[in-house]
């Protein structure tokens, strides 16, 4: 078969200036570096309008996969919110009146639930806020909320800012209580261990957890404690009488999928068996986003008729994705546009990932696995498209933990240097490239750990022989990745698709 492509994605993997704790720059990467030494390469941008996201707002794993896959921008959920609240139609969403008449219905109670941040990641706590003025507005008189404190995409101990901004606005909105409050890690896992969605459901239904009347002083205690970053916070009860119950509604106002599904699944399906429900209940239950097949959706993902798997399947050539656990639906769910339904043709391997609280515990994560597989793949079988990720800069960049970024960066690099050659070697040209930045940046200028993306650009390299004295174009974007994988495949881009080839034509 002629022209395969190889796409690579180091997931948080930024392009920053050198400093003391660039995991990136200090990293050893032989590998890498002969690449961007001997290859075309360009910058591209990940960040705020380049992935449909408002200006200033860091990109992540999901809009850039989905960014990819569309080969062109699509303005995200978090842009969509802020619009419809500018133009008041936020106030008139069909899904979020329904719950309100429900809860007036019954005399029963509205639950506002999700991630405590403003990065705009999962979610902007700020729509919390509109959701506070619409049940005013409709006068509830029984409005909890339940916060999941983030610490991953924010400084890691910045709780304390959020929930002052929460008392504040329920002070001047005058309406909803503080009920429970919990680490994402427990709230929002993706990684099927659903021992940590329990103790979060259990916390929503049962109370299970420490009593407290004062939300800061909580936070400070489990800080004091050992807890070290907001992410991990135990599960805390402040209001017994918040619990979620059946006749009451519940809006989950995360927009973001992958870690919104779990604790979703867990309220809504009829049959749901991961872990004991030591009490069932079935509130009305509304999602921000389009994480439940069986709930209301507010927000639903856009209609992309044509992404680059889509059309490679069409023009019915095999295909195949790679990535572990922690990563597989970027490679799949949102490169393919919220679409879970694998393609004609479409190859998923699935590695599974460390089952470990941090992954500093383990920063090469499956990467050597995930190699194994790939190189077994390709030895296998040619594919007209082959898509893997490497998670470690993201992931490992979240912990932290400088040190072990540095080590998982260079694990990859071992990788690289075992798969261009295979690749090569089988007819592939090969893109090296990221999604967003974060291991690029690994501490504040006061010394605190910056866990957090970037709005830094990522590098992407072409990394191919009959390619190797091409120029390619700057001021590039995600979006355009697509259109340079079409041009090396001689496929023609689909007018839809927005973004353009990197390759200059002579």
């Amino acid at each position: 078969m002629k022209n395969k492509t190889l796409l690579i994605i180091l997931d948080g993997y930024g392009e920053g200036k050198k400093y003391k704790w660039n995991a990136v720059t200090n990293a050893k990467t032989p590998n890498i570096d002969k690449l961007r030494k001997h290859y075309p390469k360009t910058l591209l941008d990940a960040s705020g309008n380049a992935v449909g996201l408002p200006k200033g707002f860091q990109g992540g794993s999901e809009v850039g996969h989905y960014t990819i896959g569309a080969g062109k921008i699509v303005w995200q959920s978090l842009e969509e919110i802020n619009r419809s609240i500018k133009n008041k139609k936020f106030f008139r969403k069909k899904e979020f009146k329904k719950a309100i008449k429900i809860v007036k219905k019954n005399d029963s109670k509205l639950h506002l639930m999700g991630m405590i941040s403003d990065q705009g990641v999962h979610s902007d706590y700020r729509h919390l806020f509109e959701l506070l003025k619409l049940a005013k507005k409709y006068k509830v008189k029984n409005v909890y909320i339940h916060a999941f404190t983030d610490g991953r995409d924010v400084p890691e101990k910045s709780g304390e800012k959020f929930l002052k901004g929460i008392k504040k606005e329920i002070s001047i909105i005058g309406i909803g209580k503080l009920a429970t409050m919990i680490g994402r890690f427990y709230a929002m896992d993706r990684d099927k261990n659903w021992g940590r969605t329990q103790k979060a459901y259990d916390l929503l239904t049962l109370g299970k957890g420490e009593k407290a009347a004062d939300p800061i002083k909580a936070l400070k205690q489990q800080y004091n404690k050992g807890i070290e970053s907001d992410y991990y916070i135990k599960p805390i009860i402040f209001d017994k009488n918040g619990l979620i119950e059946d006749k009451d509604s519940v809006i989950f106002f995360n927009y973001r999928s992958d870690r919104a599904s779990q604790l979703t699944d867990a309220f809504t399906k009829p049959k749901f068996n991961e872990f004991k429900q030591n009490k069932k209940v079935s509130p009305h239950f509304v999602c921000f986003g389009p994480y439940s097949t069986i709930a209301p959706v507010a927000f639903p993902a856009p209609s992309i008729k044509i992404n680059l798997g889509k059309l490679i399947s069409k023009k019915k050539f095999p295909q195949l994705r790679v990535a572990e656990t922690e990563k597989y639906a970027h490679v799949t769910f949102f490169l393919n546009s919220q679409d879970k339904t694998p393609y004609p043709l479409e190859k998923r391997v699935l590695v599974p990932s460390s089952k470990v609280a941090s992954y500093a515990e383990k920063p090469e994560m499956s990467v050597f696995e995930i190699k194994d597989s790939l190189l077994k793949e390709l030895e296998k079988k040619d594919f007209k498209l082959v898509v893997v990720n490497f998670a470690n800069g993201d992931l490992v960049g979240h912990s932290g933990d400088y040190k072990a970024t540095v080590k998982g960066l260079e694990a990859i690099d071992r990788c690289i240097g075992e798969i261009i050659p295979t690749a090569q070697e089988k007819g592939y040209d090969v893109l090296l490239t990221a999604d967003h930045g974060n291991s690029e940046y690994m501490k504040y200028a006061n010394g605190e750990d910056c866990p957090s993306h970037t709005l830094n650009p990522v590098i992407f390299i072409l990394v191919s022989e009959r390619y190797r004295n091409a120029k390619l174009k700057g001021h590039g974007g995600l979006c355009d990745i697509t259109p340079t994988i079409l041009d090396l495949l001689k496929i023609r881009k689909p007018f839809s698709m927005s973004g353009k080839s990197l390759i200059i034509k002579k």
